[in-house]
């Protein structure tokens, strides 16, 4: 199931996706990538509507996976949870990466303890 974590993006809690469940909304994702320019042109429709079409399976998957009805398949690509880093110390909002110095939310610098090492 799916950990629900700060969005800053969102501005919002949000389900994020482990990288199994990941590897199965991704797949849809790009597969819906793919299938825009094949439905536009079968079908003579617009980009917006191609979109709507293609991207359901995607939004579908990530509604059952994590119980959240998300609309916005864009925002799919960065509901996971290794882009983000670990919780600030200061206001528990994830990090916005792994690697980042600062909480972009309260401003708290990262102590080099919880720095991730560099490859």
């Amino acid at each position: 199931m799916a950990k629900t974590l700060y969005c800053w993006r969102c501005r919002m809690e949000i389900p994020m996706l482990d990288d199994r469940e990941w590897g199965r909304v991704g797949a849809a994702l790009t597969n819906s990538v793919r299938a825009i320019k094949t439905y536009r042109e079968k079908h003579s429709v617009p980009l917006n509507q191609a979109r709507t079409e293609t991207f359901r399976e995607a939004l579908a998957l990530y509604r059952e996976i994590s119980g959240f009805s998300e609309t916005n398949p864009n925002a799919l690509w960065h509901h996971r949870i290794e882009l983000y880093g670990p919780p600030c110390s200061s206001c528990g909002k994830p990090l916005r990466t792994p690697v980042a110095k600062r909480c972009f939310e309260c401003g708290t610098v990262r102590s080099n303890k919880t720095l991730a090492p560099t490859r």
